[in-house]
Parts: structure tokens; sequence; C-alpha cells
């Protein structure tokens, strides 16, 4: 079973903010492969089932604060029992340049919070999506820049970033390990 979780906030308030794009990504995923969401209280995340390829797919939402989506990752990892070579997580990153993604096999959380987390539930041997926010403004609040709703302007280039990762992400689903 592969574990694909997208990072973001839970509320409308933030459904589509820089900082959710984690979540706009699992959501397009999740219709792409006509999953169906649920809550699962005891994994502190919204989840959908899918099968593609002959492999089975978990997508999560974390349903904690950002800051805290470690704990989630882990309670699904070992809920699910699911290695940790079949976890994939995608989220926004400030340090790439906006609508630009990137795969990475493993690193470091960088200067993202929720990946700070998850890092410290799992190490930093697990793959992932970054999805380029670019840097606010000189001067704006970056609390404020993530949390800002994506201009109608800039909706195309982040709807054209998530199809990417989603297509990146099949690529990994059909990986065998």
């Amino acid at each position: 079973m592969k574990l694909i979780i997208g990072l973001g906030n839970i509320g409308e308030q933030y459904k589509h903010t820089y900082h959710n794009v984690g979540f706009l990504a699992v959501e397009a995923l999740a219709i792409k492969l006509g999953a169906v969401w649920e809550k699962r209280k005891k994994c502190d995340a919204i989840i959908s089932y899918a099968d593609y390829n002959g492999e089975r797919v978990l997508i999560a939402k974390p349903t904690t604060f950002m800051n805290r989506s470690g704990q989630a990752v882990e309670k699904l990892r070992k809920y699910f029992k699911i290695k940790q070579d079949d976890i994939l997580v995608l989220f926004d990153d400030i340090d790439i340049e906006k609508g630009t993604i990137r795969y990475r096999e493993k690193g470091s959380s960088g200067t993202h919070n929720g990946m700070r987390d998850i890092v410290y539930y799992l190490g930093e041997d697990f793959k992932r999506i970054k999805i380029g926010i670019g840097r606010p403004r000189v001067n704006q609040d970056l609390a404020n820049f993530v949390l800002s709703i994506i201009p109608r302007l800039d909706k195309p280039i982040f709807d054209e970033a998530i199809d990417k990762a989603v297509d990146r992400v099949m690529e990994f689903i059909t990986m065998r390990n």
C-alpha cells in the first residue's frame, strides 16, 4: 500500500491558500482516482482509498494543525502498517519558484514547520513533492503570506503545478520497491 499525504490546514478559510497546495494536490489525485473521503479520528486524518495499476493507495489530509502533521503521519503509518519507503508527502515550499515542483527521495524539512514535525517522527528518509509558492513581497510577514488566498491571476500557475504533482504521484504509485 502507498500512503500519499497532502499537507494543509483544515477549514474553509484556508482552502485556497498557499499553505494548502498539498491538500489541493491530494484532492486532485483523489478525483483522478475516483476516491471518496472519510474522516478517521484515530489517525487524525481525512482519508481516501483507491486502487491504481494493481496498487492500493491511501490518500490522506491530516486534521492536526500544520505544525503537528508528523503526529498524523506517524499514526497513519503505524495503523495501516505502511513501510516508510511507500510514503510520499506533498507540501508548499517558499524556497522554490511559484508553480515549480520538485520530487525528492529524502532530505531535511527546510523552512516548513509541518515537514519539520514529520521529520521529527520519521527522520529524513521519506519521499516528498515540493510545490513552489515563491517568497512573499519584501516586508510581508511570512505567516500572513502562506495563509493568504492564492490570487485569481496565479490560479492557472498552481493548477498546472498541481497537475504535474499528480502526474508525479502516479509514477510513484507504480514504482515497485
